[in-house]
């Protein structure tokens, strides 16, 4: 399975099948260039312009909005009630997190998260391989919450996002301070990963891909 980050909080998954899953795309206003890209299957977080611009996608998709089970093309997929505030959404609204099943990796998808989890989200979102998690902060939790959920969840591999780049003017912060907070992780220094069930107990734990 392939993992392409195409900036904030949106990436690109492709199954060894070539089914093609697309996550929270965004408008430009977010800074990144717009991920007008073709995918079988949409997953979008919350209704917000940088999680939901599901115009930018090109040809025929099934969408993911809600919460509950569902399968498409072979991905199973389930969406799990959360919020995007530490204050039961009343700040900020509903957010949904995902968890996925290619290739047999399960991953797991926060969209903007905005608090630790809760012994049922943890027992609804289950065994996680690969962790995509906020570490920017402001709009969501920020590194050290991350590190809390990432303890929590005990991932393979922890992908952070919705951090500020070059590219983003989001009153955000940038990768570093989660870095220091988990004690380091490794810079790919391209925006794309391959990885399959058994390579990841060989990968380091943090995996931060660079947007290009």
């Amino acid at each position: 399975m392939k993992i392409k980050w195409l900036g904030h909080s949106c990436f690109l998954f492709t199954s060894g099948s070539g089914v093609k899953v697309l996550t929270d795309p965004f408008d430009s206003s977010v800074g990144y260039k717009v991920p007008a890209v073709a995918a079988d299957i949409v997953t979008t977080s919350h209704e917000h312009f940088d999680h939901n611009y599901t115009q930018a996608v090109q040809g025929e998709f099934f969408h993911v909005h809600e919460t509950g089970h569902v399968a498409h093309k072979e991905i199973e997929i389930t969406g799990i009630a959360a919020f995007h505030d530490g204050e039961g959404g009343t700040q900020r609204g509903k957010n949904r997190i995902y968890t996925f099943a290619i290739d047999g990796i399960h991953i797991c998808h926060c969209g903007d998260l905005g608090h630790g989890l809760t012994p049922e989200q943890l027992r609804e979102i289950g065994p996680v391989d690969i962790l995509l998690i906020p570490v920017g902060g402001f709009y969501t939790i920020g590194p050290a919450e991350a590190v809390e959920v990432i303890h929590s969840l005990q991932p393979a591999v922890t992908i952070p996002m919705h951090f500020k780049t070059e590219a983003v003017q989001l009153p955000i912060g940038g990768v570093e301070a989660f870095l220091q907070q988990i004690g380091g992780g490794q810079r790919l220094g391209k925006q794309e990963v391959e990885l399959t069930k058994e390579s990841l107990a060989s990968m380091p734990s943090v995996l931060v891909l660079e947007y290009k």
